[in-house]
């Protein structure tokens, strides 16, 4: 009998056991944003979701290989007759994104290209201007981008916007501008650095700014997280949320950049770069001792009813290597090519490639 009893308490232990694995399983599952990396541990998921989204992009190829020139950000729009327009932010080779880049625009006739240069959007002595990401409102195009003078601390970069009715300009810049800037504040989100935006015409006719913000909050090196700000007008002013940061991982001393945010089928999208890493600190993974930083790893893809608190990401483009016959490099700087308002391209920014400078890269979108 003393056996019997002992064997009903050992499985009466292991149902117990069992079942509270099962809750903290799920509840890994659930949780949101930062917040969630509390509940997971080595019962945690092993790896994020593939998207299906992820799942529906196919190789395509480099554009834009230059000898003399660092073709970084690729902003494409189709433009009334069915050509591609894409703005980029570039920058000699013998000179620097934070001294003297540029946004030129150049013109194809499919998505793969080639590309032929039209002309120079911005570009200006003692100013350097980058991260375009170009959208259309009503009957306006919006291009909002980085920009810092030359001479100012690196940190400090800031953010403008611009609209013309018509792809090939002029571009007529925001009287606002620049429209986010840092606060200076101790304290706030945005206090040492704005940049990186990405231009959401929002379902109750708000303009939405997402942008990447660093706060004096936390020391060197400067985590980077995800603000918002919003506005009546498509030239603003814009008002930060006073929610503010909207993802963060900072407290873990992981960050992420490069949004590109979007707005589809009832939702809200945001595609991110896991500059640090996040991924391996929402599965359970140990941190390592030392980050490589930058865009070598899988993107990640967040969802939101609201576009203001974002669940847990899953992963929104794989490593380069996956879809090139190349050794993973950085890839970053997401940007989708809508047709129709369906999405069917995805241009990033590649690593190296044949003149060891650096290019778009675009990946087709299969419906």
């Amino acid at each position: 009998m003393k056996v019997l009893l002992r064997y009903l308490l050992l499985l009466f232990c292991i149902a117990i056991f069992s079942s509270c694995a099962e809750e903290t399983r799920v509840s890994s599952k659930n949780n949101v944003s930062a917040d969630l990396v509390t509940s997971i541990g080595a019962d945690g998921d092993t790896e994020l979701v593939v998207s299906p989204f992820c799942k529906s992009l196919r190789a395509g190829n480099r554009i834009l290989e230059e000898k003399n020139w660092r073709n970084w950000d690729m902003a494409p729009i189709y433009g009334p007759d069915g050509s591609v327009h894409l703005f980029v932010g570039r920058w000699p080779v013998k000179g620097s994104w934070l001294k003297n880049a540029q946004i030129d625009h150049y013109k194809a006739e499919k998505p793969e290209g080639p590309y032929k240069h039209v002309d120079t959007v911005f570009a200006r002595k003692g100013v350097t201007y980058f991260n375009p990401q170009i959208n259309k409102a009503d009957d306006l195009y919006v291009m909002v981008y980085s920009y810092k003078k030359a001479k100012t601390p690196n940190v400090q970069q800031q953010i403008g916007l611009a609209t013309s009715k018509s792809l090939d300009g002029p571009w007529k810049q925001s009287r606002h501008n620049p429209i986010i800037y840092p606060s200076l504040k101790p304290g706030t989100p945005n206090c040492l650095h704005a940049s990186n935006p990405t231009f959401v015409y929002a379902p109750d006719g708000k303009y939405r700014i997402y942008y990447k913000s660093m706060s004096d909050k936390y020391p060197k090196p400067y985590m980077r997280t995800i603000s918002m700000a919003v506005a009546d007008n498509i030239e603003g002013p814009y008002e930060n949320y006073s929610g503010n940061p909207l993802i963060s991982y900072a407290d873990h001393g992981l960050d992420i950049e490069d949004p590109y945010a979007f707005y589809y089928k009832g939702s809200y999208y945001m595609i991110l770069e896991d500059r640090m890493g996040v991924a391996g600190l929402l599965t359970g993974k140990e941190k390592p001792k030392v980050i490589k930083k930058g865009g070598s790893r899988h993107g990640l893809i967040y969802k939101s009813e609201d576009g203001i608190s974002w669940g847990r990401p899953e992963v929104g483009y794989r490593s380069n290597s996956f879809y090139f016959q190349e050794k993973t490099q950085r890839f970053e700087r997401p940007h989708i090519l809508w047709k129709d308002g369906q999405p069917d391209y995805l241009f990033l920014a590649l690593n190296k490639g044949k003149y060891n400078t650096s290019s778009g890269a675009v990946l087709k979108i299969e419906r």
